[in-house]
């Protein structure tokens, strides 16, 4: 099994993983959703509601290069087209190893995440108080 799907399989059973394009939907526009992902055989009109969920979430969508019934053998749920990472660090594995296994196709994605992850953590560093006490 690919190392991108074991991280899909991982993400499942933490349930840090929407199955189906109505989960991801919900999990696109409550702003849980950090990566919506299609399978390479999803119907146009799947992947263009994928695109939209994304675009409506502020998140990123890619097609990846498994089927439905390579997901489904992941996810152990039928053969979902659509699928929506919750989890900032696993989403970002993912891409991680896609674009290892694919190189040039998927690296404007994880600059993405990577810019995204870097405002994350400067914004937690900002916003983060001082916690040492002082003599009164």
């Amino acid at each position: 099994m690919d190392r991108t799907l074991q991280i899909l399989g991982m993400a499942n059973k933490a349930g840090l993983l929407a199955v189906g394009g109505d989960a991801a939907s919900i999990a696109s526009r409550t702003g849980r959703a950090k990566l919506i992902i299609s399978a390479a055989d999803s119907s146009e009109g799947s992947r263009r509601r994928a695109q939209i969920n994304a675009a409506t979430g502020f998140t990123i969508h890619i097609k990846a290069p498994y089927t439905k019934f390579e997901i489904g053998n992941v996810t152990g749920r039928g053969s979902p087209g659509t699928l929506a990472v919750l989890d900032k660090g696993l989403a970002a594995s993912f891409m991680k190893g896609l674009a290892e296994a694919h190189p040039g196709e998927y690296d404007i994605e994880l600059e993405q995440l990577a810019e995204e992850s870097r405002k994350l953590k400067t914004k937690t560093k900002q916003a983060a108080p001082d916690k040492r006490r002082t003599a009164q």
